[in-house]
Order: C-alpha cells, then sequence, then structure tokens
C-alpha cells in the first residue's frame, strides 16, 4: 500500500460517498440513476430499483466503467460542468498508465492533501457492510466491504478514522488495522477463494467495485484486494498478467478466462477457480453470483487461460 500511496500527487481527491461509479462520459447517466449519481448516494436503493433492462443498458450501451469506494482517491485531469473527467490509480489498467478513466460528479468527490490522507495505519472493513457513525454513534453512512481510510486510533468498540468529511468511527468487529508498510497480509488461493463465497447469490452489478453489485471481474479484483493483491480492474488485463497456469494444473484461487468463439475470440468473463472442477463467479445482468460446474457447460468450451497472482 504504502507503494500505492506515496505515487499520489500532493493534492488529489478521495470519493466522498459510500460508491461512486465511473462513467464513459457525462451524458451516460440517465435519469433512473438518479441514486447512483447523487451526494450522499444510495447504491442499495439504485441497484434494487433498476429493471433488467436498464441495468442490461449500463452495460450494452456502454454507460459505466467502473466504480471507487469511499476515501479512495482519484486524480482529476479536468472538470467539465457538473462532472470531473478523472483517473482511479488504485485500478490498473491499459485505458490509461495512470489509473482507471472516466467521469465521476465533481460532487461526490472532496480535495485532500497527501499529508492528512498518508497515515502509519489504515482500517480496512473486512464486513459485508459497515456503518460509518459520528462520535455520538449515530450512523452516516452505509460502507462497502474492503473501505479503506486512514486509521487515527481507537477506543474498545470502534476505532476512529480519517474521512473527507473529518474524524468519524466505525464499529472495530467490522474492521482490520493494517499498516501502510505492509498493507494487506498475503493470502492464499484459499484464502481467495473464501474471501468471494460470502457474496454468493449478491446480484450482479455491470461495473460494480462493491459489496452492494460486483460484476465479474469486479468479483475477481474484491477477493484478491482482501488478500493484498492489487490487481487489475478489467478481465482481459487481469489475463495479461499474472502467472500463467495450465489447464491440468490450476488450483483454489487462481482466475480463470473465457472468450467468445469457444475460447478463440475476444475474453469476456472472469470466474475464481473454487477446486473440485468448480469456479465462482459474477456471470451476468440478471444472475447472482455463484458456484458454477465447468465440465459440461459453455465455460468448459471458451476457457482460453489461467492466471495466478497467489503466492
Amino acid at each position: 500500500m504504502k507503494e500505492m500511496f506515496e505515487k499520489l500527487p500532493e493534492m488529489f481527491h478521495v470519493t466522498n460517498v459510500q460508491v461512486a461509479t465511473i462513467w464513459t462520459n457525462p451524458e451516460s447517466a440517465r435519469a433512473e440513476d438518479e441514486y447512483g449519481v447523487s451526494s450522499p448516494t444510495d447504491i442499495l436503493k439504485w441497484v434494487n430499483s433498476l429493471t433488467y433492462e436498464q441495468g442490461l443498458a449500463l452495460c450494452n450501451d456502454n454507460l459505466v466503467q467502473s466504480q471507487t469506494l469511499y476515501g479512495e482517491p482519484v486524480i482529476v485531469l479536468e472538470e467539465e460542468g457538473e462532472w470531473a473527467h478523472v483517473i482511479a490509480p488504485f485500478q490498473p489498467s491499459k485505458k490509461d498508465a495512470g489509473g482507471y478513466p472516466g467521469y465521476i460528479p465533481i460532487r461526490q468527490l472532496t480535495r485532500v492533501n497527501k499529508e492528512s490522507w498518508l497515515q502509519d495505519k489504515y482500517s480496512v472493513v473486512t464486513a459485508k457492510d459497515a456503518w460509518l457513525e459520528d462520535s455520538d454513534g449515530q450512523t452516516r453512512m452505509q460502507l462497502s466491504y474492503l473501505t479503506i481510510l486512514p486509521y487515527l486510533g481507537e477506543n474498545d468498540t470502534h476505532v476512529y478514522v480519517q474521512t473527507p468529511t473529518g474524524k468519524q468511527q466505525i464499529a472495530k468487529e467490522k474492521t482490520i488495522t493494517v499498516t501502510n508498510e505492509v498493507g494487506i497480509e498475503p493470502g492464499s488461493g484459499a484464502d481467495i477463494v473464501a474471501a468471494g463465497l460470502p457474496f454468493t447469490g449478491l446480484d450482479y452489478f455491470w461495473g460494480g467495485m462493491s459489496s452492494f453489485g460486483y460484476d465479474c471481474s469486479g468479483l475477481a479484483y474484491a477477493a484478491h484486494k482482501a488478500n493484498g493483491y492489487w490487481i487489475a480492474r478489467d478481465a482481459g488485463d487481469q489475463a495479461d498478467a499474472g502467472e500463467e497456469i495450465a489447464f491440468d494444473a490450476i488450483k483454489p484461487g487462481d482466475l480463470l478466462f473465457f472468450a467468445h468463439q469457444d475460447g478463440k475470440g475476444a475474453i469476456h468473463h472472469v470466474g475464481i477457480y473454487k477446486g473440485n472442477g468448480e469456479m465462482l463467479h459474477s456471470p451476468q445482468t440478471g444472475k447472482g453470483i455463484e458456484i458454477t460446474p465447468l465440465q459440461g457447460t459453455k465455460y468448459e468450451r471458451e476457457l482460453c487461460a489461467a492466471r495466478r497472482y497467489w503466492r
């Protein structure tokens, strides 16, 4: 983590809503996306309010690129009206060497200085969600799994964290504290599987990078992030790195990639190998994260690559 934070400029922006969506352009957001572009957001209400067709259009009409979590840094390249053209430096992408590109409403970002955000320790949300609270215990915001905020101390029940609006707190049982020097301790392949399993049944959400809805590569990214591995955001980029693994040597925690034209075309999907011929994956709009066998399915025909990031 230290290297990632130290690469940030002296002034940058952080996400000041529970989840900020990175849109393809300022015209991408529709009337039905109000809960996702407001400040504060209500991501659960947004996700649950969309019809199947509206959710599918996020993909088919190329409206959404990715998402950032509360407190996650972004670099604003320029402002266009009420929108910021940004890159997300913690989400590697071939689309931009500096991080994942797109547009976020300016109202969902707060400018901070590096000194305030670069701390010796950070609190990481390790539960499916956790509530950000004021010092008097009033709940303010439902945070996603793997939200990371600068650590400011603790008492018997809560950790104190730096937020875009000042010092607040989270229930200690919902977090772990890590050092900036080490970050999240590297996990095993089995740990990567274990990180994804609690989200079985969670609805697929195109561009999703939060525990309110993941897409296929978002789930792979999160399961690795939970174990100290910061991999690329998109499936195609994930397949271009890591250790190449032969299909007869795959182990739990390895990423499996699938391509059109029976594995000969462009990569369109990624899953996490669970073991025993099964994978954990977030399949498509209208379905939830599931465990599925490979043998006898379209995935067996489309399997084109396997990569390992865990050590």
